[in-house]
């Protein structure tokens, strides 16, 4: 009894698995998989640090 109510189940949730897998797709989620990796290395808002050298 517990098979018919899970494999409906399982089967709904593969199927939403691959229909946002297949909107991300769509909308462009993996256009630049390198860009965002280094975006947080150099961000334009960094400070020089000041100078500490002894006076």
């Amino acid at each position: 009894m517990g098979y018919f109510f899970l494999i409906p189940i399982a089967l709904a949730m593969g199927a939403g698995g691959l229909g946002a897998f297949l909107w991300t797709l769509r909308n462009g989620q993996y256009e630049d998989m390198q860009g965002a990796a280094e975006r947080i290395l150099y961000q334009d808002d960094d400070t020089p640090l000041a100078d500490q050298s002894p006076d």
